[in-house]
């Protein structure tokens, strides 16, 4: 038996497909089946973006795999991408190595592989983390592994601009170098979300509104286009779409 999904498995698919309106093309890395509904649903709603999704048949634009991602992304012709990472910090520091004084790690985690390099090019990135928690939302992450910004004379045309938790949405302010927390998921409070994050963030309101709940819309075709769409590359992710009420 799987275990309960508090949010319900259109939620976080839904916050994503509204951060990615508007983006012209979207990759998704390896392991992404969150990230490759949210993206399609995007495209089921607003007629793009175009979805490249690394690892499948029916949505790969590539030839060459990720060293054809990284030229793209070069080029401008990536404009929307999903990062998560074991640790994410107040200035949206992400890292993917490890916890604790790096190299002598006491959680050693995957590693960067081309993150930093998608974190600065491509234009608009998502950064998504189901567990929102101290020991993920840090004052400062044990190892940089991708920086949220850049100093001044660094070309970086890309960077954050959203993370999505499971309890609430923050925006990114790059001028600032902080966080600004836009709304917060049902059954959670302001409250609460100060206790469970380890790093001060902005307010844009002294109560901050509530995540709109996925639309009669948003779930249908989540259910449908969007799990037939996944069904070759995530079938268990496509099946709790479809099964879902």
């Amino acid at each position: 038996m799987s275990a309960p999904d508090p949010l319900g498995v259109f939620f976080l698919p839904a916050l994503i497909g509204r951060e990615l309106a508007g983006c012209r093309h979207v990759a998704i890395g390896s392991d992404g089946a969150m990230h490759a509904a949210g993206a399609l649903l995007a495209q089921a709603l607003h007629g793009k973006p175009r979805v490249t999704i690394l690892g499948s048949r029916a949505q790969l634009f590539f030839s060459d795999g990720g060293r054809e991602l990284f030229e793209a992304a070069a080029q401008g012709r990536i404009d929307g991408f999903l990062l998560g990472g074991g640790q994410i910090d107040a200035e949206a520091n992400l890292n993917f190595m490890g916890r604790g004084q790096y190299p002598a790690l006491s959680v050693r985690w995957p590693g960067n592989f081309g993150s930093p390099y998608l974190y600065s090019m491509v234009r608009r990135v998502v950064l998504v983390r189901e567990e929102h928690s101290r020991r993920v939302l840090v004052p400062r992450v044990d190892y940089v592994s991708a920086a949220g910004a850049s100093g001044p004379r660094v070309h970086r045309p890309g960077g954050p601009a959203a993370l999505i938790t499971s309890r609430c949405v923050f925006r990114f302010r790059p001028a600032v170098r902080r966080f600004e927390l836009q709304s917060v998921h049902g059954g959670n409070d302001l409250q609460g979300i100060r206790r469970e994050t380890g790093f001060e963030f902005d307010l844009s309101d002294s109560e901050p509104p509530a995540t709109p709940e996925p639309t009669a819309q948003e779930r249908e075709l989540l259910r449908g286009r969007v799990a037939d769409a996944l069904a070759a590359t995530y079938p268990g992710f496509a099946a709790r779409l479809r099964e879902a009420a």
